[in-house]
């Protein structure tokens, strides 16, 4: 009995699970922004990618 209620008092796995929310929060965040993101980036490297098949052409 003592060793169960050692066990409810124990604190010390409580930052685990912290952290584990935390990163499962920010890796949401991440997946969400990347999401978002990603047509935007497309566009970015289509249009480089434009412009140096031009500038090759041009030479």
């Amino acid at each position: 009995m003592k060793k169960f209620l050692r066990f409810l008092k124990d604190k010390s796995g409580v930052t685990a699970i912290e952290y584990g929310l935390i990163a499962g929060f920010l890796s949401l965040a991440l997946v969400a922004g990347a999401t978002v993101a990603a047509p935007a980036l497309k566009n970015i490297w289509n249009r480089t990618g434009a412009g140096l098949v031009a500038a090759d052409k041009a030479q």
